[in-house]
């Protein structure tokens, strides 16, 4: 396995390119590591030693996923990412605090969390709703990313029209919080709802627009038609 790991890294690092990596580092405010791959040669990196895995059991995978999140480079993260969800059909309750434990000691940017997020915990989420309680307990944490992931990870879900109770309780916690990342994410979460649910969407932004961080308003609408907008973003 750790000869696996050890080829993943040479094939990311012969793959590089410098402009890449300074390109891939203007999209984030914070310090990020990064190789300089493009999405679609992470993805195919992945991809390709995913073949190569005997067994593919659940307990080989997640391991080989620890330590892929372990360097903190955004490529190794992407394709933890791509694994833990490709065992998805084998996820049981115990694996949300494997999640978790990902979250919140390697999750420190923006595309590791949404990309986690978004797939992995957001389709363990619709397997097992009772872990929605979870998500309520991570929009009150202290880590920005925590906080960002309670809302992200029902992105998936909300577009299918699931969960608009909870979904509508994790933006009322995350409603004032300081952080505009967080903002974001509780507002892409609202977009994303909308999608299914546009009047109660729409009705909750009006009902809480006067003290809803523009951030959140802004991206919560968006996707409504222009009268909607417009009523929303009124003074």
């Amino acid at each position: 396995m750790n000869n696996i790991i050890e080829e993943i890294r040479n094939a990311i690092v012969n793959n590089a390119d410098e402009g890449t990596r300074i390109q891939g580092e203007k999209y984030f405010r914070e310090e990020v590591k990064i190789h300089g791959l493009k999405s679609a040669q992470t993805e195919q990196i992945a991809k390709s030693y995913w073949k190569e895995l005997p067994g593919k059991t659940k307990q080989v995978v997640f391991s080989l996923c620890e330590e892929l999140w372990k360097t903190g480079y955004l490529e190794e993260a992407a394709i933890a990412c791509i694994w833990s969800y490709n065992v998805r059909k084998l996820y049981e309750v115990s694996d949300f605090e494997i999640f978790e434990r990902w979250v919140s000691s390697y999750v420190t940017n923006w595309a590791a969390c949404d990309t986690l997020c978004n797939h992995t915990i957001g389709t363990f989420i619709e397997m097992y709703p009772s872990y929605l309680s979870g998500l309520k307990r991570w929009a009150k944490s202290k880590n920005r990313w925590v906080k960002r992931a309670s809302a992200v990870s029902l992105i998936v879900p909300a577009r299918k029209g699931m969960f608009l109770d909870d979904i509508f309780t994790i933006a009322g916690i995350l409603h004032s919080d300081p952080d505009d990342m967080v903002q974001k994410g509780y507002g892409w979460m609202l977009k994303a709802a909308s999608q299914e649910h546009q009047k109660e969407v729409f009705n909750y932004v009006m009902k809480h627009r006067a003290t809803m961080p523009r951030t959140s308003l802004r991206y919560a609408i968006e996707k409504m038609p222009p009268e909607l907008k417009a009523r929303a973003m009124e003074k």
